[in-house]
């Protein structure tokens, strides 16, 4: 690796924060590690490492559940950072024999992807909530909140092979990621919290990325996590 010939000291340091401290503090699965830890990469556009870590991935996740880390990502990452992705993802699959393509898991058609978005927004962040967000729209502005319902959650989230706890995590591990997105990224805590991903869970997530986000971007998330 020309990583570790031409910089040893970042390679060390790296190595020993991810893997010695880190993993000490935190008690979730390793299935759990890796679907963060792709979540993270995706967002970063870090390409070499995603690659290396879809091929480890593979020892937990299925190729199914590994692609759709990267399809839960489309919605908030935008398409023109997972775009190659997919390209990256499909090579180390066959290159490990994964024949593809890989069966379809969609659950909704055009007549029906709004009414169940919209179904899976009243379930993670309340009926109430959602009603009230509709309400209070500005005029001429609808769109995005049909776009919210119909795209991000009825063509992402009503997907099969990932539980919503997964789905939940994964959103949460990007917004956190991303940064800059406080708003978000506390909505999601409490929509985690209501499918059933822990403060635990949360911090443990928060500690697997902090390697990869720096300190600002996660203490952030901390202090939001900290208001529930």
């Amino acid at each position: 690796m020309k990583l570790k010939k031409n910089d040893p000291d970042f390679f060390h340091i790296f190595n020993n924060f991810n893997n010695k401290e880190i993993l000490g503090y935190i008690s979730i699965s390793k299935r759990t590690r890796f679907v963060i830890t792709l979540a993270t990469l995706i967002t970063n556009t870090s390409k070499e490492k995603y690659a290396i870590a879809v091929r480890d991935a593979l020892e937990v996740l299925t190729p199914i559940e590994i692609k759709e880390v990267l399809y839960q990502a489309v919605a908030y990452v935008g398409l023109g950072k997972t775009f190659e992705l997919f390209e990256v993802t499909n090579d180390v699959l066959l290159k490990n024999s994964v024949d593809l393509p890989l069966e379809s898991i969609s659950t909704v058609n055009k007549d029906n992807r709004y009414e169940k978005g919209l179904e899976i927004q009243k379930q993670f962040f309340g009926a109430e909530t959602i009603q009230a967000m509709i309400e209070n729209t500005p005029e001429g502005q609808e769109r995005f909140n049909d776009f919210l319902s119909a795209y991000c959650f009825g063509d992402f989230y009503a997907r099969d092979a990932l539980s919503n706890q997964d789905r939940e995590l994964i959103t949460f591990c990007i917004l956190a990621t991303l940064g800059g997105c406080e708003n978000q990224l506390r909505g999601h805590v409490l929509a985690n919290l209501n499918v059933g991903n822990d403060k635990e869970v949360l911090i443990d997530a928060l500690t697997i990325l902090l390697p990869y986000i720096g300190f600002p971007r996660t203490l952030n998330a901390l202090a939001i996590i900290n208001e529930y």
